[in-house]
């Protein structure tokens, strides 16, 4: 593609083969196939998260989205290890949570809980190679090297997050053509896979210069960018492009519940924090009742993807927000409404800007 804008490095454009050196961030329930076109009409990268799709329906996001563009498109898929809980500990967690069983009148979960979200697997990967897409991305490290194989023989681009420079040298050893690195700023669940140290977790614009300094792939910055100011430091620090979630929740494309909407358009810098009581694993969200009350991470939490289970009774008749994640980065206060594709634009033109005149103060451009 062809843009009017200078960028001072293109090696993601040109290896995704967009117009913007934006990608969607890949965002459960919150961004389908309609968010994905728009960001992709808008010269970005979209993306549709296939972890936790059965996989006729993520068939169908695939197939709406490329009814909508040709463009591009990324998918993602988590490489968690498959759990097990035992049955004194689940029972354990469900005892936590009974004064808000008996408060809300729902009954306890009644059996042992079965994961939805499943690693990538033979299933997944023969998906991939029906489907084809152009980018394939890997959450908590990458698939085992048969399955990796694989995916590469399709063509596609491979990426992988990383939270620590060690992370990010792993995925590079094993052959991915970008790295994401994942500051801790970003919402949603971090890619930590070589650590479970939440507390020692890197804020992306310390991160960012040494990952760019370790590997030889290029490097997209994920983590508290909402706005042309947060780009153009990134690629002031090396990156050559951005991966950008939270401030896309506030497109209409994207599909937010409405206590998670109006959650996000309330509040900003200092009200969230990292979690896994919702899913297991770690995870950047709005600090909500259940996170006041019961502390925000809690190592008696069952295994990621189970926490969730016990939860559901809860959130199947909350209309607060009090029990379900509230996924958000630490800059949403920075974000605009706008559509999907009008946001992508106005995001790449900020940063150009900025990039092209380092000297004007940024709330003059």
């Amino acid at each position: 593609m062809v843009d009017d804008l200078t960028w001072p490095d293109t090696r993601a454009l040109d290896l995704f083969g967009i117009e913007r050196p934006i990608l969607l961030a890949p965002m459960a329930g919150a961004g389908g196939a309609a968010l994905a076109a728009a960001v992709a009409e808008g010269g970005g990268l979209g993306a549709i998260p296939c972890a936790a799709l059965a996989r006729e329906e993520a068939q169908a996001e695939v197939a709406a989205f490329r009814a909508r563009t040709r463009a591009p498109l990324n998918l993602n898929f988590f490489c968690h290890a498959p759990p097990s809980i035992d049955p004194q500990r689940w029972q354990a967690w469900l005892a936590r949570l009974a004064p808000y069983y008996a408060e809300r009148h729902v009954a306890a979960p009644q059996t042992m809980p079965v994961a939805t979200r499943q690693p990538f697997d033979a299933a997944a990967c023969a998906f991939v190679e029906a489907v084809r897409p152009q980018v394939v991305s890997f959450h908590f490290g990458l698939p085992p090297a048969d399955l990796l194989a694989r995916v590469r023989a399709t063509g596609a681009v491979v990426i992988g997050s990383a939270t620590t420079v060690r992370e990010a040298c792993w995925l590079a050893a094993h052959g991915v053509d970008a790295v994401i690195a994942q500051g801790a700023e970003a919402g949603g669940h971090r890619g930590m896979f070589l650590t479970d140290e939440v507390a020692t977790q890197v804020g992306l614009f310390a991160l960012l210069p040494q990952v760019v300094d370790a590997v030889d792939v290029p490097v997209i910055a994920a983590g508290g960018i909402a706005d042309g100011r947060g780009i153009a430091a990134a690629f002031a620090l090396g990156a050559s492009a951005v991966q950008i979630g939270t401030a896309y929740l506030f497109c209409p494309e994207a599909t937010v519940p409405a206590a998670h909407r109006a959650a996000l358009r309330s509040g900003g810098d200092a009200d969230t924090a990292l979690t896994n009581l919702f899913s297991g694993r770690p995870a950047r969200g709005i600090v909500n009742r259940l996170m006041r009350e019961q502390g925000p991470v809690d190592p008696a939490a069952p295994p990621f993807p189970l926490a969730g289970a016990a939860l559901a009774p809860l959130r199947a008749q909350d209309a607060t927000g009090d029990f379900g994640a509230l996924w958000s980065g630490q800059a949403r206060a920075l974000a605009v409404e706008l559509p999907a594709a009008a946001l992508t634009r106005r995001l790449a033109e900020q940063a150009a800007a900025r990039l092209a005149r380092p000297g004007v103060p940024p709330r003059m451009i």
